[in-house]
C-alpha cells in the first residue's frame, strides 16, 4: 500500500482521506486551522473557529448523490449524522397539489437524504476520521509547496509530498489537493516547473443574505427549496436539531439590497412572498450572515491529453466550484472522491495513467454538473439584471420550462426533476426517458406557475420602509 498526504481537512478533504485509509493506504490529513471538533452539535455551531472556509456559517445541503455515495463509501456516517441531529428529507413528501398521483414508485428511497448545518456535519465527519485506522489528521499545520521528485515522464514535473510553512518536507505516493475553491496549488505548480493548468475563472455576481431560525416544530416545505422571485431569488432549507435557514440571493450590482443587512428589513421581505413567510415562525439564531465574491472556477491539471503534473490530483472545491445556491458541492464533490477511490486503486503504480483516467473520470460523471450550473447561473443573472433595469429578460430555454411545467402535473417527470437537482442523474437522461417524454407531451404546454411574491417595484418600497 502506499502513502497519501491529503491537503485540507474539510467534509470532502476528510471524506477522501477516510475512503483511501478503508483501502489500506497509510493517509495524513494537514489541515490549516488549529482547532479540533468540538464534542456536541452545539458547541460547533457556536464556538468551531473555521477560518479557512468562508462559508462556513453559510447554508449547506447535503442532496441524494452524497447520500448514496456516502452508503456506498463509508457505510454509517449518515447514521451518525442523524445521531447528531441531522434531519431526513424527502421531497415526495411535499409534492406540489396540483400534482394528483401521489401512489409510490420503484426507486423513491433513492430520493430521500439527509441534512445539517456544515459546521454539524463537518464535526461528525471529524469525529469519523479520527477513528479510522490508518488515518492521521494534523490541524494547524500551513503548507507553503510541493516537494519535487523523479519525473515519471519526459518534461512533466512529479510531486513527491508538500513542505510545509516551517520547512519540514513530508513525503507521499500521492498529493490530495482538497484545501477549496481558495487553493495555492496553481502557483505551487507554477514553481515546480509545471506548464500551466487550464483553469477559467469568474467572479460571480450574486450576494447572498441569511439567517438561521429554531423552533419546535419546523416550518412544512411547501415549495421548491430555491425559488426566483424576479430581480432575487429566496432559498430555504432544513437544518439539524431543530434549525432551518432563510436566504435571500440577488446581484452583488443591486445596490437597495445591501438593505438586506438589517433583520428587519430581511423578515419584511420574506414576509411579503407568501409561500416562504412561515419560515419566519421561529426564533432567529442569527443576524443577517451576508457573503459575496464567490467565484466560479474550474481547473484541469491534464491538459490536451496530458498531465501538467503528476503526483498530484484535485478533489471538491479545489478542482471546480460555483455559485453555492444550488447547493451541489458536497454531492459532487463525494462523488469526486469517489472516483479518485477507484482511479487510485487500480492505477496508483502508474502516475500517468491515474491522472489521466481521474480526468476523464471526472470530465464524464462529475463535471457536466459545474457546467450546467454555471450556464444556469449565468441565465438567472442575466434575468435579475433585467428586471433591475426594467428591460424584457431574455427568453429561457423553451424544452426546460416544457420540463419544469410538466413536472407539476405528472409524477414521472416530478420524479426525473429532483434527479436533477439531487445530482442523482443529468437532464439529458431524464429527458431522453420515454415516460419523461411522454408527460411534457400531456402537461409540457401548461402555463408556467410563477411563486407569488413583491415585484421590483413593491421589493424596493419593502427595502427602504
Amino acid at each position: 500500500m502506499a502513502s497519501v498526504i491529503v491537503c485540507g481537512g474539510s467534509v470532502i478533504g476528510l471524506c477522501t482521506a477516510m475512503m483511501l485509509a478503508r483501502d489500506g493506504h497509510e493517509v495524513t490529513v494537514l489541515e490549516g486551522d488549529p482547532d479540533r471538533a468540538p464534542g456536541t452539535p452545539a458547541e460547533a455551531w457556536s464556538s468551531w473557529r473555521r477560518t479557512g472556509v468562508a462559508q462556513f456559517h453559510q447554508p449547506h445541503t447535503l442532496f441524494s448523490r452524497f447520500r448514496e455515495v456516502s452508503d456506498a463509501e463509508l457505510p454509517g456516517l449518515m447514521d451518525r449524522l442523524v445521531a447528531a441531529g441531522g434531519v431526513w428529507v424527502d421531497s415526495l413528501e411535499t409534492m406540489p397539489p396540483t400534482l394528483t398521483d401521489r401512489a409510490s414508485r420503484p426507486g423513491d428511497d433513492r430520493i430521500r437524504f439527509v441534512t445539517a448545518r456544515r459546521p454539524v456535519l463537518e464535526s461528525v465527519v471529524a469525529s469519523a476520521a479520527e477513528e479510522q485506522p490508518g488515518l492521521t489528521v494534523r490541524r494547524g499545520v500551513k503548507l507553503a509547496g510541493l516537494v519535487s521528485g523523479p519525473s515519471a515522464s519526459p518534461g512533466v514535473p512529479h510531486a513527491a509530498g508538500v513542505r510545509t510553512a516551517s520547512g519540514e518536507e513530508l513525503t507521499a505516493d500521492l498529493v490530495v489537493d482538497a484545501m477549496g475553491r481558495r487553493t495555492p496549488v496553481v502557483d505551487w505548480l507554477a514553481a515546480l516547473g509545471a506548464r500551466p493548468p487550464q483553469v477559467e475563472s469568474d467572479t460571480s455576481s450574486l450576494v447572498y443574505y441569511s439567517r438561521y431560525f429554531t423552533g419546535p416544530t419546523p416550518p412544512r416545505r411547501t415549495r421548491a427549496a430555491l425559488t426566483p422571485m424576479g430581480s432575487f431569488s429566496i432559498l430555504t432549507l432544513e437544518g439539524d436539531n431543530g434549525t432551518w435557514s432563510l436566504t435571500i440571493l440577488g446581484l452583488s450590482r443591486d445596490t437597495p439590497l445591501k438593505a438586506l443587512r438589517n433583520p428587519e428589513v430581511f423578515d419584511r421581505v420574506v414576509a411579503a412572498c407568501p409561500r416562504q413567510a412561515h419560515w419566519l415562525d421561529g426564533r432567529p439564531i442569527t443576524g443577517v450572515l451576508a457573503m459575496a465574491g464567490v467565484v466560479d472556477c474550474y481547473r484541469r491539471l491534464v491538459v490536451d491529453g496530458e498531465p501538467v503534473v503528476t503526483g498530484v490530483v484535485q478533489v471538491g472545491d479545489a478542482w471546480a466550484c460555483t455559485n453555492p445556491s444550488a447547493g451541489r458541492g458536497l454531492s459532487v464533490g463525494l462523488a469526486q472522491a469517489q472516483l479518485l477511490r477507484r482511479a487510485v486503486a487500480g492505477h496508483l503504480d502508474d502516475p500517468v495513467t491515474l491522472a489521466r483516467v481521474y480526468e476523464e473520470r471526472t470530465d464524464a460523471v462529475v463535471a457536466p454538473f459545474y457546467w450546467s450550473q454555471v450556464r444556469a447561473d449565468r441565465a438567472r443573472a442575466a434575468e435579475m439584471d433585467a428586471i433591475r433595469q426594467g428591460i424584457p429578460p431574455a427568453p429561457p430555454d423553451p424544452l426546460m420550462i416544457r420540463f419544469q411545467s410538466a413536472a407539476m402535473y405528472d409524477p414521472d417527470v416530478y420524479r426525473g426533476l429532483l434527479e436533477i437537482v439531487t445530482c442523482l442523474t443529468f437532464p439529458r437522461d431524464v429527458l431522453s426517458r420515454p415516460a419523461v417524454q411522454a408527460g411534457i407531451e400531456r402537461h409540457g404546454d401548461a402555463a408556467p406557475r410563477p411563486s407569488p411574491g413583491p415585484d421590483r417595484a413593491a421589493l424596493l418600497d419593502l427595502l427602504t420602509a
